[in-house]
């Protein structure tokens, strides 16, 4: 068997920069409630009509591509991570591969949410480490505005997040020790519904405490009403801290998990990429695995949580500043709902 490597990175971040006082504009908020509670300054929207989720992961992808020294004809396989695509289906996958002219290749999405990437980078090393793919595109993108609750009653999950996209190359190497050592993931549904979007679906609400009132008919139906949008219903909900309980405990394990299946501990760790979920969350998982500043990268101040973009935009970011040199041991580390949770472990 093979040993995959990240080949090539690239990232996109819309031109459009909201500052946590320019969404007063839209709420009652402020720039320290804001900061207090996530840590984040400013982060990028998309532009409302024209620029999507598949748009903004092509733009990523041809960074990536060019830097891993190949071309689109080269990509023989795509696996795209978002909780926002284009259309409810088919997936941005395909939608990228007719968009940069690709060969008639394996196109896969993958749903899940902030772990997304995570998962797909596992995914892409099985296939490549099995001698099955040469060049697999992985990208995570995400254009949350266009569906978020821009007023006071959607404040709590609104100021979080923001858009953008980034993706790798992930190619075989015969480097002993080199590539991605290990990846390692996890799930519990018991608390699903705790970070959700609920509808459209097609659960009718069955796991919820109150089912919508919806309209009589004998089929069909059960998508969207006029009241869901009227009421909040049809936006994204979160219970902020159950998802940071969970979160604080699930990062250091899987970090662990992944130090511990390669012989290695906590202090090996040149650079810690954690989800950009909350800036808190991050600082409590540095002090509780007690590493210094320098071990972890954090930019959601800049971004915000662009959820399955948020790894690969800091990958991206860290190896482009200097961060991130030949034979340094990353790991990256993923929460989310689901809850799903993961890390992956790679010798630079």
């Amino acid at each position: 068997m093979f040993q995959s490597k990240i080949a090539g990175i690239g990232y996109y971040v819309p031109k459009n920069v909201y500052t946590n006082n320019d969404l007063t504009r839209f709420m009652d908020t402020s720039d320290e409630w804001i900061q207090e509670r996530t840590g984040i300054k400013e982060r990028r929207y998309a532009d409302r009509i024209g620029e999507t989720t598949t748009t903004m992961g092509v733009e990523a992808a041809k960074i990536a591509i060019e830097r891993a020294n190949i071309t689109r004809e080269d990509v023989d396989f795509i696996i795209f991570a978002t909780l926002s695509p284009d259309y409810y289906f088919p997936g941005c996958a395909v939608l990228l591969q007719r968009e940069m002219g690709m060969n008639e290749v394996g196109a896969l999405d993958i749903r899940n949410q902030c772990s997304g990437f995570i998962y797909a980078l596992s995914i892409a090393d099985q296939f490549v480490k099995t001698g099955m793919y040469k060049n697999v595109l992985v990208v995570g993108s995400e254009k949350h505005s266009f569906a978020l609750d821009f007023s006071t009653r959607g404040r709590a999950v609104s100021v979080i997040f923001g858009d953008g996209a980034g993706a790798v190359v992930v190619q075989p190497t015969t480097e002993a020790g080199k590539g991605i050592l290990s990846t390692h993931l996890h799930s519990d549904g018991a608390e699903a519904e705790k970070l959700a979007m609920y509808y459209p679906g097609a659960s009718s609400g069955i796991w919820l405490d109150k089912m919508p009132d919806w309209p009589e008919q004998e089929l069909g139906g059960l998508l969207m009403t006029k009241e869901m949008l009227e009421d909040g219903t049809a936006f994204p909900n979160m219970d902020g801290q159950a998802v940071f309980k969970k979160a604080v405990v699930k990062f250091p394990e899987v970090i662990h998990e992944a130090l511990t299946k390669n012989n290695l501990k906590t202090s090996d760790i040149d650079l810690l990429i954690p989800h950009q979920a909350n800036l808190r969350i991050s600082q409590f998982v540095q002090k509780t695995l007690g590493l210094n500043e320098d071990q972890v990268f954090n930019n959601i101040q800049k971004y915000g949580n662009t959820t399955a973009a948020s790894i690969p935009i800091a990958l991206a970011e860290a190896w482009e500043a200097g961060k991130i040199k030949e034979g340094d041991l990353i790991c990256l580390a993923a929460f989310g709902a689901g809850f799903t949770w993961g890390s992956a472990l790679i010798r630079w």
